[in-house]
């Protein structure tokens, strides 16, 4: 079929799999360039078909050879209909893996199930005997827990209404937005889908499955940002979450896990679009550090914190990956326009333009080196992809 970018609000409906595997390429030619050698001999990655867990794992399955497995939910191509983002950069991800002889397997499912769980501890047990690393970079809606509740996240401040400026990407025209404050019970449901409860629940699972190495690790990534978000992000619902995420790591380092937190830079994301005042204050941040030639996306953190010996630690130890991003010069520049941008100024002062490609090469669109007209082979099998129960 001939596949054109379809949207609905700040969601793309659809994705490009020659361009989601460009994607993917240009990444895995960053991660060749910079490549070391790394401190383990494989890696599971859950949350791996897009953002910072597919760079992960391209870093360590393309850029240093280690074998991976990886979790991921993702919609598979229909007959009239192309799969999700994810799905075709992990196509593609491990066309290029088994093309150089790197173990690569997969598994589509719900990361919060049992199901997944022991389809990854079975693949594990039989290929690769103990695992030396387990990323953790999810991020999800909503998650059923063992006993069989489902709770959903929200994105809200807490204790009173937000009011901001942010950006409406299809019109291209700033709009104030006002978010009332969460429930309680909305607080308690969001940390139970994005804190560290289920990450938790994942070492303790291949613990008690015996499959962890004597050197094993783990890292999750988390995001701090500026004072300006800090109402709907950070003091917010995520925020709440994001601290319990981080509370989970030194809980299990008083047990004796090599459990870290890497706090990243704000990228362009999906997830990202949908909460409110982030994608002006993205584009902003893109237009200064692309100006002071320090911009990053996913890759390039990613590949700082596998290759680099890199250990800035924090007075909590957290790992900040967002050292760039909050250096005072970057921020001083963004606090100083903020408040003077308006519909005639936001090209010249932002990075719109940049942000909204960005986006659409998450999807496969908006490359210059593809022609869009084609027609495209738009069903893909995944190469080493594990049945689940």
């Amino acid at each position: 079929m001939i596949i054109e970018p379809k949207a609905r609000g700040f969601f793309c409906l659809n994705a490009h799999p020659t361009g989601c595997g460009l994607n993917v390429e240009k990444q895995a030619e960053y991660a060749a360039l910079h490549a070391k050698q790394v401190g383990f001999k494989n890696a599971l990655i859950v949350g791996a078909s897009t953002g910072y867990g597919l760079a992960s794992r391209i870093a360590l399955g393309l850029g240093s050879g280690l074998p991976t497995v990886g979790v991921f939910l993702e919609r598979p191509p229909q007959e009239n209909r192309t799969a999700s983002a994810g799905w075709y950069n992990t196509a593609a991800f491990s066309d290029t893996a088994y093309s150089r002889g790197i173990y690569a397997k997969s598994v589509n499912g719900d990361a919060f199930s049992e199901d997944v769980k022991r389809a990854v501890a079975d693949t594990v047990r039989k290929d690769l005997g103990k695992l030396d690393l387990l990323v953790y970079s999810v991020a999800a809606p909503r998650r059923t827990t063992k006993s069989g509740e489902t709770y959903s996240s929200v994105i809200k401040p807490i204790g009173r209404s937000y009011t901001e400026n942010t950006v409406d990407l299809k019109t291209e025209t700033l709009k104030a937005v006002e978010i009332t404050p969460a429930t309680d019970e909305e607080i308690f449901a969001t940390v139970k889908v994005m804190g560290g409860e289920d990450w938790s629940e994942w070492v303790g699972f291949l613990k008690a499955e015996n499959l962890l190495s004597d050197d094993f690790s783990t890292v999750a990534y988390s995001y701090i940002g500026p004072k300006m978000t800090y109402p709907v992000y950070r003091d917010g619902t995520i925020g709440a979450a994001k601290k319990h995420l981080e509370q989970t790591a030194e809980h299990m380092r008083n047990r004796g896990i090599d459990a870290r937190i890497a706090v990243n830079k704000a990228v362009v994301t999906q997830a990202g679009v949908a909460i409110p005042v982030v994608p002006l204050y993205m584009s902003l941040l893109m237009r200064v550090m692309k100006d002071c030639g320090v911009h990053e996306g996913c890759i390039e953190q990613i590949c700082r914190l596998l290759y680099s010996e890199y250990n800035c630690f924090d007075s909590k130890s957290l790992i900040r990956l967002d050292n760039f991003e909050m250096r005072e010069d970057i921020q001083n520049k963004i606090s100083a326009v903020w408040d003077k941008i308006n519909d005639g100024n936001l090209h010249s002062l932002t990075d719109i333009d940049g942000y909204k490609t960005e986006f659409m090469n998450g999807f496969g669109f908006g490359f210059s080196e593809i022609d869009y007209g084609k027609d495209v082979n738009h069903i893909v099998d995944i190469k080493g992809l594990v049945k689940t129960e």
